[in-house]
């Protein structure tokens, strides 16, 4: 039976369409990641889900999938709502909040990127292809505004360097955000740059020799500014064409109507043909804030502070909940309508992720017994299945897909026995169900450890691209641009590489914990 047809809502026509790659099965796209200065919540998570889901719809039908997910690590500003976002750099007023914990914005940056992967690898989402910070793709960043201003698609002032909406057709379409007028009136009280042309347009790059992250460009030292990140690696790495972009819906006005106009000017044609976004997340029927003590991050529900009063009771007595129950809980809105998330939402969810890890060691426990007998549930889960897959390949249909696999769980429960046959089914159906939903088992438990040989060499490819960042890295020294060579290094430590400069250059070997 040939599978469904994979069906999304796209913003960009507001319709739900069949997604059809460019590339024969091979779906690729790029979902905006996180801005590292704090640790992620759980309505940031939502969106990261949705991504996720379809990666694995995508993989359960057939198709090869690419995804790139950055990390935003300069840039992002704290009125990020405006088209033209004013404020400060998120990154430095978090170092500045943060006091003596760090002993500057790149351990700080660090620091939350490697929180965000733990929970991220906690809630059990599949690792894009490649992650890139912003941070690391300056070099890249500053050819694409070089480019646009050679074009006429932007001009200088004093202040910066600013994309000249009017240069592109349909700017806001995405979001219905088309007139100047319009956007002129949500810079409420915002001063803005005298010498901008239009309300409408927004900075690439920010003259500020003073912030904490700055670069050398050809209009004087400054950082690049939001938008432009994304444009420019998400067409690095997957070329001026490619399917699909996700993100939560705040980011459709302003960030994802400026990436469209970058990148119609940068690739002259219509770059991504689908765009997903995922809605809200309220907690116990509210928006989540601080004030309101319902605001959690992923690890204050897995992982909580017992003296931390603003945690549920039920979270604290358990001393954190397994984060694949809140992988579940966080399934049962679908990702295009606002979810009321609950802790009785999370209690439930708790005892069905129980249910399916029992089931599952039932089942182990049969296929090692290895007791020859009939497959009475055999078809049964896999019309469950079918099911479960059909519900994800409509517009990634989870409340249908989790009552689906409720019913295929409590089928194997009520089994009197699970003999040979109908235990390698009740296996490969959780298999399949883990490999499509991500809530029978951890994907990332069985991760290889680190070898035992500290003078292990890494494998060619790796060795090839740690040559190639210190080769970046001279030059960036070469050139004056000692934040991005001091960036290359500590990627380079985050990999376990220690950088030895030497009078004959630098040098690398493994560090004792890698």
């Amino acid at each position: 039976m040939s599978p469904p047809t994979f069906r999304l809502y796209n913003t960009l026509t507001h319709e739900t369409e069949p997604v059809e790659p460019i590339e024969d099965e091979h779906l690729r796209f790029y979902s905006c990641g996180p801005t590292v200065y704090t640790y992620a919540h759980i309505g940031n998570f939502r969106s990261f889900l949705t991504a996720d889901l379809i990666r694995r719809t995508a993989a359960a039908i057939g198709w090869d999938v690419t995804c790139v997910s950055n990390v935003t690590d300069v840039g992002h500003l704290t009125q990020d709502d405006l088209v033209d976002p004013g404020g400060r750099d998120k990154m430095q007023q978090a170092l500045e909040r943060e006091g003596e914990r760090f002993a500057n914005i790149y351990d700080l940056a660090r620091h939350y990127t490697e929180a965000f992967l733990e929970d991220w690898r906690a809630l059990n989402l599949r690792e894009p292809e490649v992650r890139p910070r912003a941070t690391e793709h300056v070099t890249e960043q500053l050819r694409a505004v070089i480019e646009l201003v050679e074009t006429d698609h932007a001009y200088v002032t004093d202040k910066g360097v600013y994309f000249r909406v009017e240069s592109v057709e349909d700017y806001g379409h995405l979001s219905g955000n088309t007139e100047a007028q319009q956007l002129q009136a949500t810079e409420r009280d915002v001063v803005d740059d005298p010498d901008k042309r239009d309300p409408r347009d927004f900075a690439l790059w920010k003259h500020d020799p003073d912030h904490l992250m700055h670069w050398h460009s050809p209009w004087g030292w400054g950082y690049p500014g939001w938008h432009i990140e994304c444009s420019v690696m998400g067409m690095q790495y997957l070329g001026d064409r490619f399917d699909l972009h996700t993100g939560g819906e705040d980011l459709i006005f302003p960030h994802h109507d400026c990436e469209i106009a970058q990148n119609q000017a940068l690739a002259g044609q219509q770059v991504i043909n689908y765009w997903v976004h995922t809605r809200f997340l309220q907690v116990e029927g509210e928006k989540m804030s601080k004030s309101k003590g319902n605001f959690y991050t992923v690890r204050d529900l897995i992982n909580p502070d017992p003296d931390d009063d603003h945690v549920p009771e039920f979270v604290r007595q358990r001393g954190g909940v397994d984060p694949l129950a809140l992988r579940y809980a966080l399934l049962q809105g679908q990702y295009r309508k606002p979810f009321n998330f609950t802790i009785d939402t999370l209690r439930t969810a708790s005892r069905h992720v129980q249910r399916f890890q029992e089931a599952s060691e039932r089942v182990d426990d049969a296929v090692e017994a290895d007791v020859d007998g009939p497959d009475p549930i055999g078809p049964e889960l896999g019309d469950i299945y079918d099911r479960m897959l059909a519900a994800m390949c409509d517009d990634l249909n989870t409340p249908a897909a989790t009552a689906a696999a409720l019913e295929g769980v409590n089928l194997i429960e009520q089994a009197d026995t699970l003999s040979g046959a109908a235990a390698i089914s009740a296996r490969h159906w959780l298999e399949q169900t883990n490999d499509l939903l991500g809530i029978v088992e951890s994907e990332h438990t069985g991760d290889a450890a680190p070898t035992d040989d500290e003078t292990a060499l890494p494998a060619a490819p790796l060795a090839n691209a740690i040559d190639d960042l210190l080769t970046d890295r001279e030059a960036a020294r070469d050139d004056g641009e000692y934040a991005r060579a001091d960036a290359i290094r500590d990627t380079l430590e985050a990999l376990g590489i220690e950088v030895m400069d030497t009078p004959e250059g630098a040098e690398w070997r493994r560090t004792a914990d890698a």
